[in-house]
């Protein structure tokens, strides 16, 4: 075990009653059921555990991050009704306005960080879905570029923990190979918030009133719905494993002990700067920010360009709003499948490849085809395969939480990634002027070396993580280990750490299946899981490529 575990074990008391309170303040919240206990359990109960999970948690995540990823959208569509010329917008300031949501985001993540240790989730969650909501139906009153703005930013810095939150949630509660599916599970509702925007914006700009125009009735509706939303999300949702209500107390341990695997833990309330400066130094860090920025330029061109874009093509501004459906219903399906594709063939960095080429044959299109009534089918075509590239970022989160253990360091990488994505937000609409409508060519070709770049960066970072578990090798031999261990916490089923991966008389397995070691006693596999180590600290840590 490596030093700062030893150190943590011998905290833990030694009793039946579990760890005292400085093994409680350093490890992890789920010392406080477990303690240093091994609990064996079943595939049937592994099963069961995660079925229950899936029904209580994942609607919670996927309708707040639906709601959210609503509320964003449908700024695209306000312009297509008439926000520009009521609000007297000029110039670039539709794109400052667009951009002014994840400025605020990109400002707020040091702090979101901080508040995902330290503010149960239960509390935050609810607050930050009440607060975006408030944001989101106050711009139906905006009627200047400034008030705009100013209701843009608040919308930003309450959606800027969303994604981090989101994210450690997901590995807090499910093993790693479950991790990609029930990430793309809430992310995907990015595809389904376009089809609803679509529709919405379709049907609720139909409605005649003296008072309110088309697009402020859009903005106050969807707002509402997400403020009436947030005393629901306060009732269902539970904080950790274990408080969870879902779960009987028979359970709860059993919970905790198949993420064991992982090496990940299930989350602690003290911020460690130690991991923070840990990711910091770390070069991986760097490449998850360029993976995180290069995807969302792309991202924030259909965002918020997307309606403005098929409306170029010459359609009227209702059919502009139906023909963005299929290019939602692309996203859903792209992001389910991607998803499952990585955790089928347990390769993220492969499938992340395949996603980027027909993303720049889109852009491609966009940039080659002319304007004209005759190319509206082909050009439509290539708007579509952009579709492709949402994808990538639950792709990324699933690849970044899969490979980052520590509750503040997890906390600080994913507010670092979406930092970056904010970065790219910001960097994205900015790049299309309006007077290069309707063709944007100077846009179009720096998003098209963007993804380029995008494309190097993924083969760095899949090298990169190769040559990391090397060095945890070398580490796990040091203290008495086998080099080459199995990340069960990446099998289809579920297997008990204990059984045959401590090296105790049955051997070892490498990643391929082949015994390394057959004989001898060495330090058990598992210990260190969760003492709220992170993955450097971890010499039982694998990474994921």
């Amino acid at each position: 075990m490596g030093k700062q575990a030893v150190e943590q074990l011998e905290h833990a008391s030694t009793s039946s009653h579990g760890p005292d309170e400085a093994a409680m303040k350093h490890g992890d919240r789920a010392l406080s059921v477990i303690g240093e206990q091994r609990v064996h359990l079943t595939e049937e109960d592994n099963d069961r555990i995660r079925r229950r999970t899936d029904m209580y948690l994942l609607p919670i995540l996927i309708w707040v991050y639906f709601l959210q990823i609503l509320d964003k959208s449908v700024l695209g569509y306000g312009a297509t009704f008439g926000l520009q010329k009521d609000a007297h917008l000029v110039g670039n300031q539709y794109s400052l306005v667009g951009s002014i949501a994840p400025i605020a985001q990109l400002a707020w993540q040091p702090f979101s960080s901080y508040l995902i240790v330290k503010v149960p989730h239960r509390i935050l969650m609810p607050s930050l879905c009440l607060g975006w909501g408030i944001a989101q139906a106050s711009m139906a009153a905006c009627k200047s570029y400034e008030s705009l703005l100013a209701a843009r930013f608040f919308l930003g810095l309450f959606e800027a923990g969303c994604l981090p939150l989101f994210s450690v949630i997901t590995s807090q509660w499910y093993r790693r190979a479950e991790q990609p599916l029930r990430v793309a599970a809430w992310y995907s509702t990015n595809g389904l918030a376009t089809i609803m925007a679509s529709i919405l914006s379709y049907g609720l700009a139909h409605i005649k009133s003296e008072i309110l125009k088309e697009w402020q009735i859009i903005f106050l509706f969807v707002g509402l719905v997400t403020i009436a939303s947030a005393p629901i999300v306060y009732w269902r949702l539970d904080n950790d494993i274990p408080s969870a209500r879902f779960l009987s107390e028979e359970d709860k341990p059993k919970a905790i002990e198949r993420l064991r695997a992982n090496q990940t833990g299930t989350g602690s309330r003290e911020f460690k700067l130690d991991q923070i400066w840990e990711m910091f130094l770390e070069p991986k860090t760097y490449l998850w920010i360029g993976l995180s920025l290069c995807l969302n330029v792309g991202a924030s061109v259909t965002n918020t360009f997307g309606p403005l874009i098929i409306n170029g093509l010459g359609f009227d501004k209702f059919t502009t709003a139906l023909l963005n459906m299929p290019f939602g219903a692309l996203q859903f399906i792209i992001i389910l499948f991607a998803s499952w594709a990585a955790t089928r063939f347990r390769l993220k960095s492969a499938i992340l490849l395949a996603l980027i080429v027909p993303v720049i044959a889109g852009i491609a299109m966009l940039y080659a085809i002319g304007r004209t009534k005759a190319h509206e089918g082909a050009l439509l075509a290539g708007y579509y395969l952009l579709a492709f590239l949402f994808g990538g970022n639950p792709l990324i989160a699933a690849w970044i939480i899969s490979n980052t253990a520590g509750t503040t360091k997890k906390s600080a990488i994913m507010s670092v990634y979406n930092a970056a994505s904010s970065a790219g937000n910001i960097i994205g609409p900015l790049l299309f002027d309006k007077k290069d409508a309707p063709a944007y060519h100077p846009g179009l070709r720096a998003v098209l070396a963007i993804f380029i770049t995008l494309a190097a960066i993924t083969i760095l970072q899949a090298g990169n993580l190769m040559f990391l578990n090397k060095m945890q090798e070398k580490k796990r031999v040091k203290v008495g280990k086998p080099a080459k261990i199995q990340d069960l916490s990446m099998e289809s089923h579920y297997k008990d750490l204990t059984e045959d991966v401590s090296g105790e008389e049955q051997g070892v397995t490498s990643g391929d299946g082949a015994v390394v070691e057959q004989g001898h006693h060495h330090a058990p596999v598992g210990d260190n899981a969760f003492l709220d180590l992170s993955d450097r600290k971890n010499e039982d840590f694998i990474y994921v490529y």
